[in-house]
């Protein structure tokens, strides 16, 4: 009884919690469960997922950590007036070619950050992914909570003076799950000094 007792007293607040929240804030979090639910329907697909034979046997869902609105950030954007096309590393002989788009300026936890955004620059790329903006970036928490290598995040044009991120939708290379993917290594220059606990954690094979 006691059990049960505890676990009405946790959603009660929980949901007082939720009514608290502003429209804005509801819609944020809602958008970050959306987009963590289709990276599950994604990786369950067999079609497209990354995952090898033998993990997708007993795939049931990706290992999140909790949603928190802490982590949606509103940054500000300066746009890079001359932006030059450079080779991108990767963890194969691949080297796509992007271009420095812009940086982010924000802080989280008292700590002031930057990162730069890229934009593919490869004069065969789907219409689809032109108005794509591609972040990577690596924490405090990679090599423990989340993929070593680094996690992504995906924004889209148009941008203004600020930029909303929420690093709840931040998801792993497809290299997290499966050795035979060619993926980009985040820059060194985007390379937090904060824990960013949120998005998609490392994934136990």
């Amino acid at each position: 009884m006691r059990f049960f007792a505890f676990i009405l007293i946790v959603l009660s607040l929980v949901a007082c919690s939720e009514k608290s929240l502003t429209k804005e804030q509801q819609a944020q979090l809602e958008s970050a469960k959306e987009v963590q639910n289709k990276l599950n329907v994604q990786y369950a697909d067999k079609k497209v997922s990354p995952l090898t034979d033998e993990d997708f046997n007993g795939f049931q869902s990706l290992d999140f950590f909790s949603i928190d609105l802490k982590y949606i950030i509103k940054a500000n954007f300066i746009k890079n007036a001359f932006p030059i096309p450079f080779e991108m590393e990767t963890n194969t002989d691949r080297r796509p070619i992007y271009k420095k788009y812009g940086t982010l300026y924000f802080e989280i936890d008292g700590v002031k950050c930057e990162l730069p955004v890229y934009q593919n620059d490869s004069p065969n790329i789907k219409e689809e992914y032109k108005n794509h903006i591609f972040l990577p970036f690596t924490d405090l928490t990679n090599g423990k909570e989340s993929y070593g290598g680094g996690r992504y995040i995906d924004l889209e044009l148009p941008f203004e003076s600020e930029v909303l991120v929420d690093f709840n939708t931040a998801y792993n290379p497809y290299c997290a799950y499966n050795h035979k993917y060619s993926c980009v290594i985040s820059p060194e220059k985007n390379n937090l000094k904060v824990a960013i606990k949120a998005g998609v954690k490392d994934f136990d094979h």
